[in-house]
C-alpha cells in the first residue's frame, strides 16, 4: 500500500504564527520556493484584507521533527510563503497600511521583545494603526492545513501542482515548479550563485529578505540589489526580469545546448519540452547531463561569465550592453548573451584556449550587432549556430592554447560572491578575515591571525562529517576598517551584500611581496600547524587565490572530516561565528559523538 501524507485543518490566529516565526519554527525550501517578490502595493493590500475581516487564501504547510529542541515540531512552508513573510512583515514595521500608518509594536509583547533584543528596528516615520486595530490583526484566524508525515517526493508534488495552477507565474517559474531533477537544480543553483542569493536549501522564514532581490522601486530593505546583479549591472536584463526568473530561462537555454551537444532552439516550446518530465527531450538532457557532470557545467559557465566580466573592465569599464551594440539602447538582450556565452564556451573548453588580450577580445565583439543576425529568424538553431561561429571567428587570434586544468582555479569570482554572501546567514560555516597586517600606522604583522585561523579550520571540521567550511582572507565587515583601507592602501573595497572586500594584494604590495609569495605564507604557516594530519593535507590541496577584480582574495576551503579533529592536543568549535575551544570532557564528548 503507497504511502500517503495526512492533511489536518489547524486554523491559527496571526499571533499564533508569529509566536512560530520568532521561536523559528517556520521553514522555508528554497529547492522549491520562489523569493520574496510581492509588490509594496500587494503586500498592503493583503494586509487591508486582513484588517477588513476578509477571507484570504489558506495557508499550507508541512509538519516536520526539528533537529534542536529535543525535536520539536517545525513547520515547512509549502503555500503561502508570500502572505506569511507579509503577514510577520506588517507587525515588524517593515512597511505602513494603504493608509500610511505602522503596527504599533508597543501592543503586542512578543514582537517587543524581538525588537528590545535588536531582531528588528521598530522605528517609524508615521502614524501607528490602533490598539484596537492590533487586536483586530493579532485575532485574526488564518486558513491553515498542515501535511503530517509528508515524504519530500509528496512535498515536491504538492507544491508542483499547487503553482502550476497558478496564472501570475513566468514560463520559468512554472517550469521549475512542475519538475525537480538534476538539470532544474542546476539551473536554480547557479542562478542562484550568479544573482548572489545562494544559501542553503533550508531556510528559517526570516531570513527570506537576505536572499531576495530589491528592485529599484520597491525598496523593501531586502539584502540583494538588483543594479548590483551581473545580470542587470551588465544590461542584459532588466531589474524587473529578475522577479520573472528571465535569467534562470537564460541560463536553462545556455546549459541545454551545451550539455547537450546541440544549439536548441530558442523558444517556449523548445524549454517546455526540455523541462517536461518523461519526453525523449527531457531524457536526452538528462542523460547528457549525467555524463557532463553538473559541477562541471557549473564551474565551466562561471568562468565563462568571469571571462565576460573582466572583457567589460578592461581599460576603461563599460557595460557589455553598450559594448555589444552601436546604438545606445536600454533593451535587455538575453538572446545575444546566449550565443555569445555558449561562443565563449565552446572556444574555451572545447578549444582549450585561453584569453591572452582581454582589450582585443572586447574590440572584436564592440558593435556586435552589426555581425550577427538578431532578426526573429535567429531563434533557429541553425541561425543560432551561425552567429555562435561568427563571434568565435571575430575573438579567435585573442586566444592561446592552454591546458585545462591552466583554465579556471578552484574558485570564481561568482563562487567568492556566493561565500561572502552567504556568510552573512550560515555563521558557523564561513570566517572573513581582513588580512595579515594590523590597520594602525605600523601596518605590522599580527601574529595571532593566523593561529586564529588555523583554530577556526579546526572548529569548522568539527561542525560534524557531511559539514564543510569556508575562510576567506581579504574581506571586512566593518565599514569603517574598508574606510581606513581605503585611506591607507589607496584601493576602492568592493561592497558585497553588508560586506567589502579589500583583497590581500595590497598587504602583498606593503610587503614588497608578490601575491604568489604572500599566498606561500598562509600555506606554510597552515603546512607547519598542529592541525590534525588528515585536515591538514586537505585544507593545503582546497585553498586558491583568485584575482578578484585586482583585490586578490584567499580562499581556504574547509573539507568535512569522518572524525574528531585537533590543534595539537586542543580540540575546537563553532557556535555561531565564534571559535571556542573546548574545555570540558562533557564538551569534547559532545563533538566526538557528531562522528559516531
Amino acid at each position: 500500500m503507497n504511502h500517503v501524507a495526512e492533511l489536518n485543518s489547524q486554523p491559527r490566529s496571526i499571533q499564533s504564527i508569529y509566536s512560530l516565526y520568532s521561536a523559528k519554527k517556520l521553514f522555508v525550501n528554497r529547492r522549491y520556493q520562489r523569493k520574496l517578490v510581492w509588490t509594496l502595493n500587494e503586500k498592503q493590500k493583503f494586509v487591508e484584507s486582513i484588517l477588513r475581516k476578509y477571507p484570504v487564501p489558506a495557508i499550507l504547510l508541512a509538519e516536520r521533527l526539528g533537529e534542536r529542541d529535543g525535536g520539536e515540531l517545525e513547520y515547512e512552508v509549502i503555500d503561502g510563503l508570500q502572505r506569511l513573510h507579509t503577514i510577520v512583515s506588517f507587525i515588524e514595521c517593515a512597511f505602513p497600511s494603504l493608509e500610511e500608518r505602522y503596527f504599533d509594536v508597543s501592543e503586542f509583547a512578543t514582537a517587543k521583545g524581538r525588537a528590545d533584543r535588536g531582531d528588528f528596528d521598530p522605528a517609524v516615520d508615521g502614524q501607528t494603526i490602533s490598539r484596537q486595530e492590533v487586536s483586530t490583526y493579532l485575532d485574526y484566524v488564518l486558513a491553515v492545513s498542515v501535511m503530517q508525515g509528508a515524504t519530500e517526493r509528496e512535498i515536491d508534488d504538492v507544491f508542483g501542482r499547487i503553482n502550476t495552477y497558478g496564472h501570475r507565474l513566468s514560463d520559468q517559474e512554472r517550469r521549475q515548479a512542475g519538475v525537480q531533477d538534476e538539470f532544474s537544480n542546476l539551473v536554480r543553483e547557479l542562478a542562484c550563485e550568479i544573482r548572489g542569493d545562494a544559501s542553503s536549501d533550508i531556510l528559517n522564514l526570516e531570513q527570506m529578505p537576505a536572499i531576495s532581490i530589491d528592485l529599484p522601486m520597491t525598496k523593501h530593505g531586502y539584502e540583494v540589489i538588483a543594479s548590483d546583479v551581473f545580470w542587470v549591472e551588465q544590461g542584459i536584463l532588466l531589474s524587473t526580469d529578475l522577479r520573472d526568473s528571465m535569467d534562470e530561462q537564460c541560463l536553462a537555454d545556455i546549459a541545454a545546448s551545451v550539455v547537450g551537444g546541440q544549439i536548441v532552439e530558442r523558444s517556449k516550446d523548445a524549454l517546455d519540452k526540455v523541462y517536461d518530465s518523461g519526453s525523449s527531450e527531457n531524457i536526452r538532457i538528462a542523460d547528457a547531463l549525467s555524463s557532463y557532470g553538473t559541477e562541471r557545467i557549473s564551474d565551466e559557465l562561471k568562468y565563462c561569465i568571469d571571462e565576460v566580466r573582466k572583457v567589460c573592465s578592461v581599460q576603461s569599464p563599460a557595460k557589455l550592453r553598450n559594448i555589444l551594440f552601436d546604438k545606445r539602447t536600454t533593451n535587455a538582450f538575453p538572446a545575444v548573451f546566449a550565443i555569445l556565452l555558449i561562443a565563449f564556451h565552446e572556444s574555451l573548453f572545447d578549444g582549450e584556449k585561453k584569453i591572452s588580450d582581454y582589450a582585443g577580445v572586447r574590440s572584436a565583439i564592440s558593435n556586435l550587432n552589426k555581425h550577427i543576425d538578431t532578426s526573429r529568424r535567429s531563434t533557429a538553431p541553425d541561425e543560432r549556430r551561425k552567429n555562435i561561429e561568427v563571434i568565435k571567428g571575430l575573438i579567435a587570434r585573442y586566444l592561446v592554447d592552454a591546458q585545462l586544468r591552466e583554465i579556471y582555479g578552484a574558485h570564481s569570482t561568482t563562487d567568492i560572491d556566493v561565500a561572502i554572501r552567504r556568510s552573512e546567514i550560515e555563521l558557523p560555516h564561513y570566517e572573513l578575515k581582513q588580512g595579515l597586517l594590523d590597520l594602525s600606522n605600523s601596518r605590522a604583522v599580527q601574529e595571532n591571525v593566523v593561529a586564529k585561523v588555523v583554530n577556526t579550520v579546526c572548529a569548522m571540521a568539527n561542525s560534524g562529517p557531511d559539514r564543510s567550511g569556508t575562510i576567506i582572507i581579504g574581506v571586512t565587515d566593518k565599514k569603517e576598517d574598508a574606510d581606513k583601507i581605503r585611506v591607507k592602501d589607496k584601493i576602492e573595497p568592493r561592497p558585497v551584500g553588508r560586506r567589502f572586500v579589500v583583497g590581500v594584494k595590497r598587504e602583498a604590495d606593503r610587503l614588497k611581496e608578490l601575491p604568489e609569495v604572500y599566498f606561500s605564507r598562509w600555506k606554510n604557516a597552515i603546512r607547519n600547524s598542529e592541525l590534525s594530519e588528515n585536515l591538514k593535507a586537505g585544507v593545503l590541496s582546497n585553498m586558491d587565490y583568485n584575482d578578484y577584480f585586482g583585490l586578490g582574495v584567499i580562499v581556504i576551503r574547509v573539507p568535512a572530516q569522518t572524525e574528531l579533529s585537533y590543534v595539537g592536543d586542543d580540540v575546537f568549535w563553532r557556535e555561531g561565528d565564534s571559535t571556542l575551544k573546548a574545555d570540558s570532557a562533557r564538551t569534547i564528548a559532545m563533538l566526538a559523538k557528531r562522528f559516531g
